[in-house]
């Protein structure tokens, strides 16, 4: 089957490209621009014809890009054509009305490089992160990942593993043949150092995950002390409805932005006080969740309303708390000594009065928490339990010392192996089978 999609942007654009991937790509190009024998990879102006009437569509470029050097590994063909909706709609309708074509399903031209060997799921995984990224440091991470340096480590543990496992797998295969004591040294040293290695990378505090799903920052505090107008004033448009009626926010809303190149979630909250209603209540349960779950809280309150509700006292005493007193004009003197101990940031929305220093804050916290991105590997949760797993299994296997338990010491290094190979969507029997004739000559 013949896959094709319009893979720029939609809407009114200077170029449109469609991209198409299968085995009828040549039988495209002969039908509809005219052309049997194409210079694979130079692009070439021509005219792009209806199959039915032979009426122009359009004059554009297509390049060719044949199989097995393409991004799918199978025939692949582009057109760059002008990017009206009429001429996209059009090409599009001609290319449904070949048979053996169809239009492809989301992510099927990257699932299909996947199967054919050209990336692996980490880098499928980054070709979505990529085009998804909204900040400078999601794109490097992006980028990163597509380099291979976070495959590479995987890989590098793996072959490890497949390397005490071939040991093992030997022992079991010849078990008249004893083992050399260096080599089972070896094969302790070694699965304990691969062990640690992933312990060390799980200890990274969700970094990798905080830069691709956005650092989460909940804005709390009592009813009408300013948390909607703050994030209507960070993201710099009317996000939150804002009234002088306590109690106006009764869901989370949340937004996405963009700090100091670093992706936030803000979510603002409904005000913390005894409810009236069970609706508020519902609003005030899901705001202490929402606190609960932040890697920051920003606490605001008011002069008038300086004291703190036992659930507001103790998220305050928290070290991922920022303690904002907003509407600083109407005074602060009744209250600093009861806040002194906090740090609190005095500001005033409605007259734009040291908001800076909160961002600068904000930016600080941030900055803190991604110190680490240089050693990060681990970007999804799907990578975090996997190698949870492989550690789980590597325990296993060294509580296992009796030489009668090689069989169960195999599987749990098979296991263990798989685990990791799962990340990166590689998991071959042949690799531990080509280890043993290699290093040990058997049939020699």
């Amino acid at each position: 089957m013949t896959i094709y999609a319009l893979s720029s942007g939609p809407g009114l654009s200077g170029l449109a490209v469609i991209r198409i991937s299968g085995d009828k790509c040549k039988k495209i190009l002969n039908q509809m621009a005219k052309i049997s024998n194409p210079t694979p990879r130079i692009a070439t102006l021509t005219k792009f014809y209806k199959q039915e009437s032979n009426e122009v569509i359009d004059e554009g470029i297509i390049i060719w890009f044949p199989s097995p050097k393409s991004y799918t590994g199978e025939d692949v063909l582009e057109f760059h054509v002008h990017g009206s909706r009429a001429v996209i709609n059009c090409i599009l309708e001609t290319l449904s009305k070949i048979n053996g074509c169809r239009i492809a399903e989301p992510g099927e031209f990257t699932k299909i490089a996947l199967e054919n060997s050209k990336i692996n799921l980490l880098k499928a995984e980054s070709i979505g992160d990529l085009i998804a990224a909204e900040t400078e440091i999601q794109r490097r991470q992006a980028i990163d990942i597509m380099s291979g340096n976070h495959g590479k480590k995987y890989a590098n543990w793996r072959e490890k593993l497949i390397k005490i496992l071939s040991n093992i797998e030997a022992k079991i295969d010849f078990p008249e043949e004893d083992l050399p004591i260096n080599i089972l040294d070896d094969i302790k040293k070694c699965s304990s150092n691969v062990k640690n290695e992933i312990i060390k990378t799980l200890d990274d505090q969700r970094v990798g995950e905080r830069i691709r799903e956005g650092f989460k920052i909940a804005i709390l505090g009592p009813a009408n002390a300013g948390k909607s107008s703050l994030l209507n004033y960070l993201s710099r448009r009317e996000v939150a409805i804002v009234s002088e009626v306590a109690g106006t926010t009764r869901d989370v809303i949340e937004t996405h932005l963009n700090i100091d190149g670093y992706p936030v979630i803000m979510s603002d909250t409904a005000g913390i006080r005894d409810a009236k209603d069970e609706i508020e209540k519902k609003g005030i349960k899901l705001a202490l969740k929402k606190a609960e779950d932040a890697d920051l809280n920003i606490v605001v309150i008011e002069p008038k309303n300086g004291y703190f509700t036992g659930v507001l006292r103790g998220l305050v005493n928290s070290d991922k708390t920022i303690l904002v007193v907003n509407k600083s004009e109407l005074g602060t003197d009744e209250i600093e000594n009861e806040l002194k101990r906090f740090n609190p940031i005095y500001i005033s929305i409605k007259n734009e009065t040291n908001l800076n220093n909160l961002i600068f804050n904000i930016r600080n916290k941030l900055k803190n928490k991604f110190l680490s991105t240089e050693d990060t590997i681990i970007t999804r949760e799907r990578h975090r339990q996997h190698l949870m797993r492989c550690v789980e299994h590597l325990e296993n296997f060294e509580n296992k010392n009796d030489t009668g338990d090689f069989d169960k010491a195999a599987e749990d290094l098979r296991l263990a192996t798989r685990q990791l190979g799962m990340i990166v969507g590689k998991v071959d029997v042949e690799e531990i089978l080509g280890s043993i004739f290699n290093d040990f000559c058997i049939g020699k």
